[in-house]
């Protein structure tokens, strides 16, 4: 079978950000060649030239294609011939760099792959949504959990009233790293994040909070109505909170509790969620990705294990697996879910086909602007001591 189908060749990637040292930029670069549909080319991988040049290396990008700025990037990579031009932008970057990468790389033609939280705030979302839409481009928004097989087969299973109707959901992402105040080490992970400057106007809840609230709307497909938050500061000195708890309604009057943390004591990524419906429950975590627990009252609790050949997986759970069961499969095959199925609207779009863009399996622009539209309310929310504000946007109405 011909690479990428009708296009019968391998995309184009280049990474912006992800220098050397960078976790997310290995990330994206590893997930995007996974399947062996597209390769890395070129790069502007540090905003200093120097460590851009030298970080080219590490990726195997020619020196004559590792950029200094992703301005110059998108200029040479333009003027290039159309079979050896790059047609994807991957960006990997701090979120206040967001926008303006994916921006311009929209603006030049090209597709993008954005890291999480999507901007530095709401209007800045807003006005990228525009630019997407104006540019006819695919952009994907790296929400990684969601490329999980679990994930995938719970949503159809939910979809599909295995649970009955949803009325509570119970989703948190734990972490312990940033107990001391590790920016003041000039730690570049904790730098930034603790910048609002470079992080925009939240903390654990833009890093990690976003990904809770993003899982629980798209293994439901519920739409938001309000929200209620406290957020705290518990490190002293720290600019941006590093710990939250949210409840949130949604229209069919379910209520979800969501609590992010970057603060606690010997706690990883644990990244965990319980739904519970009229039917039946469920429950997953993602450092232990490969199982999902399924409840009903009065009958044994029943362990869905990954598995590519067994009866009960969905389709949609089954298209997401590489590996026979039994075998770990975690964290990078979820994030190259994401990047396969952007893929797939990428070559229609090079082919001249159309392709969906609002009912999407990967998160796209709609999920960036409402994953920012829910940092923003809980930020104000909280600042006004847990007043209920809503939590609708157009985006969710798509």
């Amino acid at each position: 079978m011909a690479t990428n189908g009708d296009l019968n060749r391998k995309l184009r990637m280049a990474l912006v950000g992800g220098g050397s040292g960078s976790f997310i930029g290995r990330v994206h670069a590893t997930a995007a060649v996974l399947d062996n549909r597209a390769t890395l080319v070129a790069g502007a991988l540090s905003s200093n030239p120097e460590r851009a040049k030298a970080s080219a290396a590490d990726y195997d990008i020619p020196e004559a294609r590792a950029y200094t700025s992703y301005q110059e990037m998108l200029e040479k990579e333009n003027a290039l011939p159309e079979d050896q031009r790059i047609d994807f932008v991957s960006v990997a970057t701090p979120n206040h760099m967001h926008f303006p990468v994916a921006k311009a790389a929209l603006e030049a033609g090209f597709n993008v792959m954005c890291d999480k939280p999507m901007t530095l705030n709401l209007e800045e979302a807003e006005e990228l949504k525009k630019v997407v839409e104006k540019s006819g481009a695919v952009f994907a928004v790296t929400h990684n959990y969601t490329g999980y097989p679990l994930i995938r087969q719970a949503r159809e299973m939910i979809l599909n009233g295995d649970l009955g109707e949803i009325n509570a959901i119970r989703v948190q992402y734990i972490q312990g790293w940033l107990r001391t105040k590790l920016e003041d080490t000039d730690q570049k992970q904790a730098a930034w994040r603790s910048d609002p400057a470079k992080s925009g106007a939240a903390g654990a809840y833009g890093d990690i909070g976003t990904h809770a609230y993003n899982l629980g709307r798209y293994m439901t497909g519920l739409l938001p109505d309000k929200v209620s938050s406290h957020l705290a500061t518990f490190v002293e000195g720290r600019k941006l909170d590093d710990y939250g708890t949210t409840i949130i309604r949604y229209e069919n009057g379910a209520l979800c509790t969501l609590t992010a943390s970057q603060i606690s004591h010997g706690r990883e990524n644990d990244l965990a969620i319980e739904i519970d419906g009229t039917k039946a429950a469920i429950q997953w975590r993602q450092e232990n990705p490969n199982e999902m627990i399924f409840r009903q009252n009065g009958e044994p609790h029943q362990i869905y294990t990954r598995n590519p050949d067994a009866p009960f997986m969905s389709p949609m759970g089954v298209a997401a697996c590489r590996i026979p069961a039994g075998h770990p499969e975690g964290f990078f095959e979820a994030f190259a879910n994401i990047y396969r199925a952007a893929f797939d609207a990428m070559v229609l779009r090079a082919t001249g086909k159309d392709f969906e863009k609002k009912d999407t399996l990967y998160p796209n622009i709609h999920d960036g602007v409402e994953g920012m539209y829910f940092i923003q309310q809980c930020v104000d929310s909280s600042q006004k001591d847990g007043a209920w504000l809503p939590l609708k946007h157009e985006a969710a109405r798509r």
